[in-house]
């Protein structure tokens, strides 16, 4: 039916960068005629996990996850996080000597912060958490080191420190001192690509949105209590995570996450060696189809 909006599912994270890089939608300041979007939020993990059964239209997903579910998703070039002189960190309690094959949690199987520790610590025995977890699965003993993702990066109990940062290694790995690809956005390539490309437009004007008007959003987030952290720590994560490079990848951002996949196939974790740029949407059709 002629003006019919098409009911789209978009799952992101509870983490602050997902939330402020959505709401905008969420809170009517970014809309279409074509799509309406219905959203949910689940952890990293759950939401990679979901994309490999491919139960949503357009989820938030790690970089670390994206060459194995290519065929099935685009890539979009918005809604991206990337370290740049930070990201998850090692930590142990400051008692704790490291043998070559500790305990460890992670976040996530195929989280870009497991990928790079698989890569640095190829003996570490691993157990998957929940990101919430991790922190007091050190503290209680049950592992003897564990990877912080997220806004848990901010503030840790004082008995832990930090043993190594993924950052480094990821700079040891990559060598052209880019930055570290964490976190985007995929696309059911199913969706017809006129739908695909307003999607695209849609979420990319939320970002930009966001990241223009970050006090009122963000206020308006903490207000909400959509939010874990207090607002000077929001501040520094969305600093960290959620700003004008969140809004459109750019050439480097796209360099660093072909090091990434290239990193991951060279250590047998993808069956594939692909290239980002041709996994992403055709944006010149819009411009080819009405010349």
């Amino acid at each position: 039916m002629l003006g019919k909006k098409r009911h789209l599912s978009v799952a992101h994270s509870p983490d602050a960068d997902d939330l402020f890089m959505y709401y905008a939608i969420n809170f009517g300041w970014v809309d279409s005629t074509q799509v309406q979007f219905s959203a949910c939020a689940k952890d990293i993990q759950t939401l990679n996990e979901a994309t490999l059964q491919g139960e949503y239209d357009i989820s938030a997903i790690s970089f670390g996850l994206y060459p194995l579910v290519c065929e099935d998703y685009a890539l979009l070039r918005t809604g991206v996080s990337f370290g740049n002189g930070y990201g998850p960190k090692l930590i142990k309690k400051r008692t704790t000597t490291l043998k070559r094959d500790f305990k460890v949690a992670l976040s996530g199987a195929h989280t870009t912060n497991a990928l790079l520790f698989r890569l640095a610590y190829p003996h570490a025995r691993i157990v998957y958490k929940n990101f919430l977890e991790i922190e007091s699965s050190v503290l209680g003993g049950e592992v003897q080191a564990g990877v912080l993702i997220h806004e848990s990066i901010l503030g840790y109990d004082e008995s832990l420190v930090v043993e190594a940062e993924l950052w480094d290694i990821w700079c040891d790995l990559n060598k052209h001192d880019l930055p570290l690809p964490l976190g985007g956005m995929a696309l059911r390539r199913s969706l017809p690509l006129t739908i695909a490309l307003e999607c695209e437009s849609m979420l990319t004007k939320a970002v930009e949105v966001a990241v223009h008007n970050k006090a009122l959003l963000s206020q308006m987030l903490l207000e909400r209590n959509l939010i874990r952290v207090d607002s000077a720590k929001l501040e520094t994560y969305l600093n960290l995570y959620a700003n004008t490079d969140s809004i459109t990848l750019n050439p480097v951002q796209i360099q660093a996450i072909d090091m990434l996949f290239k990193l991951g196939f060279e250590a047998g974790f993808y069956p594939n060696l692909i290239h980002a740029t041709q996994y992403m949407l055709p944006q010149e059709y819009l411009t080819q189809r009405y010349s």
